[in-house]
């Protein structure tokens, strides 16, 4: 993989942990208003129609689907449908920071899990390093924000939940770049996530009140945006996954700074948000982290070419 072809990479993982960074706002104000899985599943059918009229030729998209419709079944089971039934029933139970670090140790989970599941993406000692350094940067962060964990008899079942997601995460990041299959990435991400939002709503209709009713207007913004945030993170993040050389351990540690643009939107754009001294240094370890993994991963690619 050339220097430019990484580049790009690093750019594309950038916007798209910059769109799931602003997610989190659109959730909290959504859920005012309705059920987390049937929100959800509102949210990711939306985000699967976005997509369409992005794919260039349409004629092929039905022949692809059905070609290909048993791998896309599994993407949407395991990337939308379980991936977002876990992240939605842990968050609802615990409190925003242990939520945020619980989360944020998905590419610690992934590093470990690639380590066992993909033959060239071995988990040594000095990534080891790099990978829990930017761990201990999203515990800064996220105690900054917020240190009151829960203390109740639900707290073990929230942590179960989001570790679950975690791992579902990390098993799905695999499936995908091991599957590098013939089907362009906007036609695998425009229908698993119709196909996983219609999962979730028949699955929220089990455990949920059934709400159609008329929403305040601030619903549907945070009902658009957060469908946007999906319908081009999503379509990034598997593209990036199908990408030749993608190394996916290093890939998901740019996602330890979903929760510093967070923070710093917050601090923009919420005037009782103020910077805290664990943000700046929690910052700073990711910064450090990033840099040292992926200064690794040149000093790789260097060793692999000269071999």
């Amino acid at each position: 993989m050339t220097e430019r072809s990484t580049l790009r990479i690093s750019i594309l993982a950038i916007i798209a942990t910059f769109l799931w960074s602003t997610a989190f706002v659109g959730i909290k104000i959504g859920l005012q208003y309705t059920q987390p899985i049937q929100f959800a599943g509102i949210r990711f059918f939306i985000a699967g129609l976005m997509i369409l009229p992005l794919i260039k030729n349409k004629k092929t998209l039905i022949p692809t689907i059905k070609d290909n419709f048993g791998f896309i079944v599994k993407i949407a089971i395991f990337q939308t449908f379980l991936q977002y039934t876990f992240f939605y029933l842990g968050i609802e139970k615990l409190s925003g920071a242990l939520s945020a670090i619980i989360i944020g140790a998905g590419p610690l989970f992934i590093a470990i899990m690639a380590h066992f599941l993909m033959p060239n993406d071995k988990l040594d000692f000095k990534k080891l390093v790099g990978v829990l350094i930017g761990f201990s940067g999203i515990t800064l962060v996220a105690l900054a924000k917020d240190g009151n964990f829960t203390d109740n008899n639900v707290l073990l079942i929230g942590i179960g939940f989001l570790t679950l997601a975690n791992i579902n995460m990390g098993y799905t990041n695999i499936f995908i770049a091991k599957n590098k299959k013939a089907i362009p990435p906007l036609i695998l991400s425009s229908s698993s996530l119709l196909l996983g939002g219609v999962m979730l709503m028949i699955f929220s209709t089990t455990i949920e009140t059934i709400d159609l009713g008329v929403k305040p207007t601030e619903y549907y913004y945070s009902l658009f945006w957060l469908s946007f945030v999906s319908a081009g993170a999503i379509s990034i993040w598997t593209a990036l996954l199908q990408t030749k050389g993608v190394v996916i351990s290093t890939l998901n540690m740019w996602k330890f700074i979903v929760p510093v643009f967070g923070a710093i939107l917050a601090w923009i754009s919420l005037p009782e948000e103020q910077p805290h001294t664990l943000s700046i240094v929690g910052m700073i370890l990711i910064s450090i982290s990033l840099l040292w993994v992926n200064y690794l991963n040149r000093k790789r690619r260097k060793v692999t070419y000269i071999k």
